[in-house]
């Protein structure tokens, strides 16, 4: 059985939705990998010697600012000092709250750019949009599907991109997450007319 080390990436780590991806991975290939998973930032020191030891990588991460969270990047940058010799293929899950699941493919590039520097043979890719409302919805069932074709590819060693987001409009999608926000402000104290002004100070 190949070992294969996951690291969420998210700076929410224990409540975030890469953690819930994480879980449906693992689900799905508990008997296909030996799986041990890491943390950002607080395991560092032991995902870079796990490094040597393995031989798939799955980064699970939130989009942030059109790229990868910092503590991701601090993680990259611990690796490469690391000079690993081991040369583990990687495979990433990246989840973002725009609709369109193009939205993270800057962010995969600077994977492919990080794993390129090091040596590292990239493999799959799933990128989801609608990343924070799909988990919470029926539509969920679309991403386990996803999540069982990006594993298949990983198991046949191929090298795939899969996409997934809600099936919906974009008028829709406007209009669920525009009540999502305003339910999220009246919660704590905000109200639309603040949220509409650029202002933070008003």
């Amino acid at each position: 059985m190949e070992k294969m080390i996951i690291v969420n990436g998210s700076p929410r780590a224990a409540v975030s939705n890469s953690k819930k991806l994480i879980e449906i991975f693992k689900n799905i290939n508990s008997k296909k990998f030996n799986i041990t998973e890491f943390v950002c930032r607080r395991d560092n020191d032991k995902i870079c010697a796990e490094f040597e030891n393995t031989d798939n990588v799955l980064f699970v991460f939130p989009l942030y600012t059109d790229g990868v969270p910092s503590i991701l990047l601090q993680l990259f940058k611990d690796i490469e000092k690391a000079e690993i010799k081991n040369k583990p293929k990687i495979n990433v899950i990246i989840n973002c709250g725009f609709m369109e699941p193009f939205q993270n493919d800057t962010a995969v590039e600077i994977v492919k750019i990080f794993s390129e520097q090091c040596g590292f043979e990239f493999g799959s890719v799933l990128c989801i949009g609608s990343g924070e409302a799909i988990m919470d919805t029926p539509f969920k069932l679309f991403v386990n599907m996803k999540i069982k074709s990006f594993s298949k590819a990983i198991v046949k060693n191929s090298k795939k991109t899969f996409k997934v987001t809600m099936p919906i409009t974009k008028s829709m999608f406007l209009k669920a997450s525009t009540s999502y926000w305003l339910k999220k402000g009246e919660k704590f104290g905000v109200s639309r007319e603040k949220m509409d002004t650029m202002d933070i100070e008003k």
